[in-house]
């Protein structure tokens, strides 16, 4: 018997997941020239952003658990991306810095997202199809967050 509800190409997480697959290998030759993996760039873009962000708060952005993210801010802290201090005003709390080295690769990232979006307009895509694509993926991942 077979399930129409269970073929592949009937299902709504597969494109959203090969898509994020692909995307994330466009930006791989970018991150190698500056020598991180895609997380770690989530993470130089949100302290990019607000520099000196609690740990719970970087994992909160990036939709991840905080045991997730500790290794990963390890690994940056010994590439010296960052530092990592715990609060004076509450011990429990680690706030999260960038360092000189992190600050410098923002402006060599800077041409990145341009270039992503130049790659994925050569296709069938057009600029306002990709506006109104990360509106409504930002609509769904909303609604999955509650």
């Amino acid at each position: 018997m077979v399930y129409e509800q269970l073929k592949l190409g009937n299902q709504l997480c597969f494109p959203v997941y090969a898509a994020s697959r692909l995307i994330t290998r466009e930006y791989q030759p970018f991150l190698d020239r500056l020598g991180i993996t895609y997380p770690q760039y989530l993470v130089l873009m949100i302290l990019w952003e607000e520099d000196g962000m609690p740990v719970n708060d970087i994992a909160r952005k990036l939709i991840l658990n905080t045991n997730t993210i500790t290794p990963l801010l390890k690994r940056m802290e010994h590439q010296g991306l960052v530092k990592r201090k715990r609060s004076g005003e509450d011990e429990r709390k680690v706030i999260v810095k960038l360092t000189a080295k992190g600050r410098e690769l923002q402006e060599e990232a800077s041409v990145i997202p341009e270039k992503l979006a130049g790659r994925l307009a050569e296709g069938e895509l057009k600029f306002d199809d990709l506006v109104r694509l990360k509106q409504m993926l930002d609509s769904m991942i909303r609604s999955l967050s509650k």
